[in-house]
């Protein structure tokens, strides 16, 4: 093993006494603990003497090491403690395992039952356009057990079915012990009206703080609903394309309030960032220049929101208030979709969507059925009892 002393980090911590003792070493580094609390950057050996001076401890002021020695000797300990590490059992050089970040339930809120999801078209959008998205709601919503399936497998309903199974009844078992999941059921999405703002009210630069009231005018049915704000593709919103392609949060009534209501947006990226938001139906922003996809609907950047309306939505009914299902940092969560963004199918890797259904005719990839013989890609889903990406094809 061979250590770079010009790389040699040294951490300090209370030992209440003059020894060095090794915590982990890697090849190219040594973590030394030494009796003080501070950490210094050593660039040489020769500046191990100058700045700390205390490779060896001596009872006399009057006995201080010389510098050769000092350099020796810090040279020695190192060449014994990578010599310890590499002759004992591989549990001893990890002292600290770090916890595994697992998406998990944080006992709050979540939606289920039937789901009203009201629509705000912001700016101009076609009807065609319009159609994508509603059939797509129209989808996530089963048939009446007993009914024939109006789609052939694999269906926009099947992959809805995964949120009740790997979520919504999980958050019904922990309530009966008293979470806030209490009379968690299966969710069934229900498209319950569309309002139009083509003449953009707020104008056509919008912050994220104007999200709920765009929110609110989408007249959602009741509590437990969500409002679904789409802005047009010549709308700038807040964050689009920098750093999202879509948002969900809550307005109304503060923690804990019957009034309060979960939103989500959906920007459409085809004029902003089709690479970032509409891939893989678009060249990426970054990154190897693959082919892009044909899209299903024939409008990529149509095609790339519902992938982001499909995310937000499942976001916005497991995790609705911030305090149910995600993962890492509660103001920026991992959530069901986001865990496993820019994965559609299995053999996915970065860059490279998964072995998606290809429509013979059209060459467009997919990997549901819809309504009214709609195709669309969607998003793999997180199953945290495997911790991996579980996709429909």
């Amino acid at each position: 093993m061979l250590i770079d002393m010009d790389t040699v980090t040294i951490i300090r911590v209370q030992w209440g006494w003059g020894c060095a003792a090794p915590l982990y070493i890697s090849s190219s580094l040594a973590w030394l603990c030494y009796p003080q609390s501070q950490t210094h950057h050593l660039p040489s050996p020769n500046r191990a003497t100058e700045v700390e001076g205390r490779f060896f401890q001596d009872s006399s002021p009057s006995r201080e090491p010389s510098l050769p020695m000092a350099e020796h000797g810090a040279l020695l300990l190192l060449l014994l403690m990578a010599l310890a590490v590499t002759m004992a059992p591989p549990s001893a050089a990890f002292l600290v395992q770090p916890q595994p970040n697992l998406l998990t339930y944080h006992n709050g809120a979540v939606l289920s039952g039937d789901i009203p999801v009201s629509i705000l078209w912001y700016g101009r959008f076609t009807p065609a356009q319009k159609a994508v998205v509603s059939d797509f709601l129209l989808s996530l919503s089963a048939p009446p057990r007993g009914a024939p399936s109006s789609s052939p497998s694999p269906s926009v309903a099947q992959w809805w079915s995964s949120i009740n199974r790997l979520y919504l009844s999980k958050a019904a078992a922990v309530s009966k012990n008293g979470a806030n999941g209490a009379g968690a059921r299966n969710a069934r999405v229900v498209l319950a009206g569309q309002v139009s703002d083509e003449a953009c009210s707020l104008g056509k630069n919008l912050k994220m703080s104007q999200l709920p009231a765009l929110a609110a005018a989408a007249r959602p049915a009741k509590a437990g609903g969500i409002a679904l704000v789409l802005t047009a593709q010549d709308v700038a919103v807040e964050g689009f394309c920098a750093s999202r392609c879509g948002h969900h949060g809550s307005y109304g009534g503060g923690a804990g309030s019957s009034s309060r209501a979960a939103y989500a947006w959906v920007g459409n990226p085809a004029a902003q960032c089709p690479g970032q938001c509409a891939w893989p139906f678009h060249q990426p922003t970054y990154g190897p220049q693959a082919p892009p996809l044909v899209p299903p609907s024939g409008d990529a950047g149509m095609d790339g929101a519902v992938i982001s309306v499909a995310s937000m939505v499942a976001g916005a009914v497991t995790n609705p208030f911030g305090d149910g299902f995600y993962q890492g940092d509660r103001a920026a969560p991992l959530e069901a979709a986001t865990a496993c963004a820019g994965v559609y199918a299995s053999g996915a890797y970065p860059g490279y969507a998964g072995r998606l259904l290809v429509d013979a005719a059209t060459g467009a990839s997919y990997n549901a059925h819809g309504a009214r013989g709609r195709k669309y890609l969607l998003p793999a889903l997180f199953d945290p009892d495997t911790s991996a990406c579980s996709t429909l094809v």
